[in-house]
């Protein structure tokens, strides 16, 4: 249920990010071109979430991906990365572990042959960052 999910949140955010329009104007055309998300507040919690905490979300994948700059990663492997790194860092009951596996594996069904690992090793050092951040109370996320 939650894998569907999950796969719906990736595609709305490539549709957004290939269409350049947000989520009030995303989920409604996914709606029309989809069926529903069974788990649909999840659904919707996640593309508003990723969405409203996008340049954070980038900023962190910048800091992960040394020499990488998000705009020139391929749009799946971008989309699946900000997913990921908003369930590591927001996602209430989404253990990092399982993010990490569950974006590596939309990579790998969506992304080319080497998605999987790169996405692996971007979240991978996105969770070692969030490691630390947690570490010192003051720079927590809100």
């Amino acid at each position: 249920m939650r894998r569907e999910s999950r796969e719906k949140v990736f595609q709305t955010l490539f549709m957004m990010d290939a269409l350049g329009v947000g989520p009030e104007e995303a989920i409604p055309l996914f709606a029309l071109a989809s069926n529903s998300p069974s788990d649909t507040d999840y659904y919707q919690e996640t593309v508003t979430g990723v969405w409203d905490r996008k340049a954070e979300i980038d900023a962190l994948i910048g800091r992960a991906a040394e020499h990488w700059r998000i705009e020139r990663m391929a749009m799946v492997d971008r989309n699946i990365l900000r997913l990921g790194v908003y369930e590591i860092s927001y996602g209430k009951d989404v253990p990092y572990v399982v993010a990490i596996n569950e974006a590596v594996d939309l990579g790998k069904r969506f992304g080319a042959e080497e998605s999987g690992g790169f996405i692996n090793g971007i979240l991978d050092k996105v969770s070692e960052l969030m490691d630390k951040k947690m570490s010192h109370p003051e720079n927590a996320p809100d």
